[in-house]
């Protein structure tokens, strides 16, 4: 009698084959899986648009680094020699921490302004267009979900798992706190929300996302109205030299009209506000 070969491991469902779908020959599953599930929880929600703050997560509040500062400087007080000098070293850096501290106070209270003006403009059952949206990590993304949640508001926040530093904060709504593997998806979902955007202070992530989301309103990929400011104009004025950029011919003077430049919480509110009412005739 023919014998009959036994599978080597249970037969499975491939939609239910963890080792498959984790496979690389699974990605582009994945990769749909990461827009459909996302898409479908906003529709759910009502949520059909956001003001997108981006910047980044190193920023500390400054009542933060305060104390930090004043426990480095008991240390030196009792210290001498090579432990003294490491001390002294640690403190200058606390020190411009402390002062880029500003800029998290600064995005809770504009967070908080742009919230409360948004509630005033969704009327209960119709589609939220202003939510705020960060990247829900610690730093500038978590002091803008900490502004809508002060303002009683709901906020998006849109993580992805990396080796470091990157965790969801406490402040976002429990039902739109999304992780992402894929940046490129993560991304998509931040220009496919955006109504507005906020670029605060940042380092290689925050400076990806400033560049590669003017990129694509200079070439017009983006085609939507998206005001867009450029948050702390001490920071970005000596990060990139825009103007510079002008007179060597690798932008057109018109390309520094695509973003407003603010260095107050009320300037950016009434530059966003004005502009959103305005076209969405509000």
């Amino acid at each position: 009698m023919e014998q009959h070969q036994q599978p080597e491991r249970p037969i499975t469902k491939a939609y239910n084959d963890g080792e498959f779908l984790n496979s690389p020959d699974a990605r582009v599953i994945r990769i749909m899986a990461e827009y459909i599930e996302p898409t479908a929880r906003f529709i759910r929600h009502n949520v059909s648009g956001a003001v997108v703050f981006f910047g980044s997560a190193r920023i500390a509040p400054a009542e933060y680094t305060a104390r930090t500062i004043a426990a480095i400087e008991r240390q030196i007080a009792q210290s001498h020699g090579e432990q003294r000098q490491l001390h002294l070293a640690t403190l200058d850096m606390l020190r411009t921490k402390h002062l880029m501290g500003r800029y998290y106070a600064d995005a809770v209270e504009l967070s908080r302004l742009i919230t409360e003006w948004g509630k005033q403009h969704t009327h209960p059952g119709s589609q939220k267009r202003f939510v705020v949206c960060t990247g829900g990590g610690p730093g500038i993304m978590e002091a803008a979900n900490q502004g809508a949640h002060l303002a009683g508001g709901e906020s998006i926040g849109l993580n992805i798992s990396l080796p470091f530093e990157q965790f969801p904060n406490q402040y976002i709504s429990g039902t739109l706190n999304f992780e992402f593997h894929y940046f490129f998806m993560r991304k998509l979902f931040f220009m496919q929300l955006a109504n507005a955007m906020v670029i605060f202070p940042g380092g290689y992530g925050t400076l990806d996302e400033c560049m590669e989301l003017l990129t694509l309103v200079q070439t017009r990929k983006v085609t939507k109205h998206l005001p867009i400011v450029l948050y702390g104009s001490d920071f970005w004025d000596e990060v990139i030299n825009f103007p510079r950029m002008v007179e060597l011919g690798m932008i057109s003077p018109d390309d520094l009209n695509l973003f407003h430049r603010s260095n107050d919480v009320h300037d950016a509110f009434a530059y966003l506000t004005e502009s959103l009412a305005k076209f969405h005739q509000l």
